[in-house]
């Protein structure tokens, strides 16, 4: 039985469970994975290096110079980036645009405090330091040296709103 274009979900697989086409990514990569634009794809690996512990997957250089790393947490691929101007881009960091960056990089680590002291000793800006919040994480927030914001957060147990 052939399946017809009205039968296939909007992603292109077939409704029937049974049908789903081979999964399509690689190994150890979640179905969603964040390419940032850095100003320098070298001082941006040695931070998250440092300040999270992520480790280089690949990185691919051109002429000595890094134009691509992939890095991964705990075995899984947290991250992708290349330096502005890369690949013919005009895309520019938080920082070089003068601007907030408008999403916040939510990471469950084991120890948010020891994390956020190491996360601002290699270079990051503590927008907001570890504190239990409503919703039962600790949580704090780090700005890396190219403006992105990266929430650390432990799961906790929820304050009591009567407290």
């Amino acid at each position: 039985m052939s399946v017809t274009d009205s039968e296939r979900s909007p992603f292109g697989a077939a409704s029937d469970a049974s049908s789903a086409p081979a999964d399509p990514r690689p190994a150890h990569v979640g179905w969603l994975t964040p390419y940032l634009t850095v100003r320098d794809a070298q001082a941006s690996r040695t931070f998250y290096e440092k300040a999270f512990g992520f480790e280089v997957r690949e990185a691919v250089d051109d002429d000595g110079a890094t134009m691509h790393v992939e890095m991964s947490y705990r075995g899984q691929l947290i991250i992708m980036f290349a330096p502005e101007g890369a690949f013919g881009s005009t895309a520019r960091t938080p920082c070089s645009a003068g601007t907030e960056a408008p999403q916040l990089f939510y990471l469950y680590v084991n120890d948010v405090d020891a994390l956020h002291a190491r996360a601002v000793e290699a270079g990051g800006k503590s927008l907001l330091p570890p504190s239990d919040q409503f919703w039962g994480d600790r949580f704090c927030q780090i700005e890396d040296p190219d403006g992105y914001r990266w929430g650390l957060a432990h799961k906790g147990r929820p304050r009591d709103a009567s407290a």
